[in-house]
């Protein structure tokens, strides 16, 4: 499965960041993601049930949010969805994965600032140049 998705939520776990034998840069942390709305019978916000998934970026991406990201912040994740089922013997279950495209902190809780890396600056102006 290949579905595009958008998911808010928090930062669950203290993102863990490596470098694979090939020199791939990967980081993969929990998302807590549960939606609250207020319920004009009982005057009171209300949480659904939390939804769990494990995010995982590559590259460039992995290392500005290793650089951005921490146990606590409040993010948006957009990119591949991945459902799968696992058994290892004494356990079984299903595993909800998203391999990022883009990260990003979610602006309703709180502010952030931006700094350019330098090789995007590169690859930005290397965009604006005529073909």
């Amino acid at each position: 499965m290949t579905e595009q998705v958008s998911v808010r939520g928090l930062i669950a776990t203290t993102p863990r960041q490596v470098v694979t034998e090939n020199g791939l840069n990967v980081i993969s942390f929990r998302l807590a993601s549960s939606y609250r709305k207020f319920d004009q019978e009982t005057k009171a916000w209300v949480t659904s049930e939390t939804n769990w998934f494990t995010i995982s970026a590559f590259r460039k991406l992995a290392v500005n949010a290793g650089s951005s990201l921490s146990k606590g912040d409040r993010v948006i994740v957009q990119g591949r969805l991945r459902i799968r089922d696992w058994d290892n013997g004494e356990r079984s279950g299903t595993s909800v994965e998203i391999d990022a495209d883009a990260i990003g902190h979610d602006l309703s809780f709180g502010t952030s600032n931006f700094e350019r890396t330098a090789i995007a600056e590169e690859e930005s102006e290397a965009e604006l140049q005529p073909a």
